[in-house]
């Protein structure tokens, strides 16, 4: 009779627990990944996708697909809704039906979700970025105002619906509003002629400056070349009040708007709560440098939603080289425990930071030493990602499509495909618990 492998129940098909599998791939252990998406999400393009630029199944690649060849990782499209530690059971809603699936060592890799910290309010009138469909969900919205704006008579009203506010100055802030301005005046503006639009599109972050981790240098460049392009950017402005027409910042300055991106910060995954621990601040889960939980044994945990301090005492980036590089080592801690090996402790190798804010436009932080910005940037920013994209497929159509856009300024996916009400509610309901990395 053959013995039974051990079983490894990994949650989230993000970047922490694709490599996390990636490293078990083909060893004497049986694999099962979970996620309610079907496909991995590179999500530094979502951006791309929600300012027209591209396809959306360009930066998405199916999870079986990767796995395929892999006899010994099965994928489930699920959501964990219970795990029961002491009994090494979690449960499973896959649509009416719950599954229990057992395991012998558990990584959680969930990620994390946007935080207003403490003014849930905002999320009613607020458009998030975290997601494959808030990317739709923001593509769709900023075309259909504008389809909106041109008919428009009141030029009040036509002026809000042609101003988007993106909250947050930190990459993904920047990278959105530098997209979508230059969707707005190089795109857009070209196709509306019987009426002229004037188009704004405001960056507000509550701190004295952008890119709150990199060099002075490279803020000032940052800021320096959101400017040149053409966004309004207003510092040390936190928001107090969003309304679904205008909002309003702490200076009592309001701002006219149908659109508000928020980018102003994350949280760890709520699947954090279920291990009952205490939780470090911002929600999230405290590991040793193992990537064990602490107090739950068998039980890792990865990426964005984890708390570990470097030997600074600062805690690790929410960064996805951080989740990669931590999805591996808990791999391969599990199987130094199956085999009697000795556990390593987690040594994040940090190449550095790059943040994208429009056509030539970049700033560059390679491995903390190396300043670049401009041009040079955009280019180093451009290769990496070309590189890091799963699928050769993907890879040639993103370069073709930025080919295009470089050579053209045109944005050929500019098509609104109208989810549905009660798909945009039910969207809203879940953002809160998104088990991605």
């Amino acid at each position: 009779m053959s013995k039974q492998l051990p079983r490894i129940i990994i949650v989230g098909a993000g970047f922490g627990g694709l490599f996390a599998a990636r490293a078990l791939a083909n060893k004497p252990v049986e694999v099962l990944l979970i996620d309610r998406s079907n496909f991995h999400t590179f999500t530094p393009l979502l951006y791309q996708v929600a300012t027209c630029a591209l396809d959306p199944s360009e930066i998405a690649y199916p999870v079986r697909t990767i796995f395929r060849k892999n006899r010994n990782i099965r994928s489930l499209l699920g959501t964990v809704t219970a795990i029961d530690y002491a009994n090494k059971v979690i449960d499973v809603q896959i649509g009416e039906r719950h599954l229990q699936e057992r395991y012998d060592y558990l990584i959680l890799a969930t990620g994390s979700t946007p935080t207003y910290f403490g003014n849930d309010a905002f999320r009613e009138n607020a458009l998030e970025l975290r997601t494959l469909s808030d990317a739709i969900n923001l593509r769709n919205h900023i075309l259909a105002l504008f389809e909106q704006a041109t008919w428009e008579e009141d030029d009040a009203v036509r002026e809000a619906m042609t101003t988007i506010v993106v909250a947050g100055g930190g990459p993904t802030g920047l990278e959105t509003a530098g997209a979508i301005y230059e969707l707005y005046n190089h795109v857009l503006n070209r196709e509306y002629l019987h009426r002229e639009m004037q188009t704004r599109v405001i960056l507000v972050e509550m701190q004295p400056f952008l890119l709150a981790p990199y060099p002075d240098k490279l803020r000032q460049a940052a800021l320096e070349q959101l400017e040149s392009l053409g966004v309004e950017v207003l510092l040390g402005s936190p928001v107090k009040e969003v309304a679904r027409n205008h909002v309003t910042l702490e200076d009592d300055t309001v701002i006219p708007t149908y659109t508000l991106v928020w980018a102003a910060g994350v949280k760890g995954s709520p699947l954090a709560e279920m291990l009952h621990v205490p939780l470090q601040r911002g929600g999230r889960l405290p590991i040793l440098p193992t990537t064990e939980v602490i107090d739950r044994p068998d039980i890792y945990a990865v990426g964005d939603m984890t708390f570990l301090e470097d030997e600074s005492g600062q805690p690790y980036p929410m960064l996805i080289p951080v989740a990669q590089q931590q999805g591996e080592l808990a791999a391969k801690n599990i199987l130094a425990e199956i085999g009697g090996g000795e556990k390593r402790p987690f040594q994040f190798h940090d190449r550095g930071s790059m943040a994208t804010i429009g056509r030539r436009r970049a700033v560059a932080w390679i491995y903390n030493k190396i300043q670049l910005r401009g041009y040079i940037a955009w280019l180093s920013w451009l290769v990496l990602h070309l590189i890091t994209l799963l699928g050769f497929r993907n890879r040639l159509n993103v370069f073709v499509n930025w080919m295009w856009n470089y050579f053209t300024y045109d944005r050929s996916v500019r098509i609104i495909l109208e989810q549905g009400q009660h798909m945009r509610e039910k969207h809203k309901a879940r953002s809160s618990a998104d088990y991605t990395d």
